[in-house]
């Protein structure tokens, strides 16, 4: 049985590898060094990385790398420009959210879209959280669009 201090610490633990895997795909968005070698550098060099769950910020990190074509792809049509054109902040935490919206199904989508805001309240500019909100809130409505009329 999983006690509630055990639950909240599992969820602050995937609140701290989601932290980290924006910042990695930040920096490898901005350096383009070898993706193994940013998580290595987390893993070993990062004290946040020490209270986060590391497999899953591996698998945050990893999952949007292999799957970046698709999730541009999803991502364009809800963008008012080129995703190139992106503050890089706010594109690693389109991406992440993106990608645990589609690869994560078991994540409540509520959950997907209030941490990508949150995300963006700590790491973007002023008022790219009401962007990311934006974009995700339409982006979670066509891929889990089942899940939402259910909860409604």
């Amino acid at each position: 049985m999983i006690t509630r201090t055990e639950n909240t610490s599992s969820k602050q633990r995937r609140i701290r590898a989601r932290r980290s895997a924006v910042q990695a795909l930040y920096q490898w968005g901005m350096t383009n060094s070898d993706v193994e070698e940013i998580i290595s550098e987390f893993l070993n060099e990062r004290s946040e990385i020490k209270k986060a769950d590391a497999e899953y910020f591996c698998e945050l990190v990893k999952g949007t790398l292999a799957n970046m074509a698709n999730l541009i792809n999803e991502l364009k049509p809800y963008l008012d420009r080129p995703i190139d054109s992106l503050d890089p902040v706010e594109r690693a935490v389109l991406l992440v959210s993106l990608y645990e919206l589609i690869y994560r199904p078991e994540l409540p989508w509520r959950v997907v879209v209030n941490e990508s805001v949150e995300l963006a309240k700590m790491f973007g500019a002023e008022q790219s959280h009401k962007f990311i909100n934006g974009v995700m809130d339409k982006v979670a409505h066509k891929i889990r669009s089942v899940e939402i009329s259910n909860a409604s």
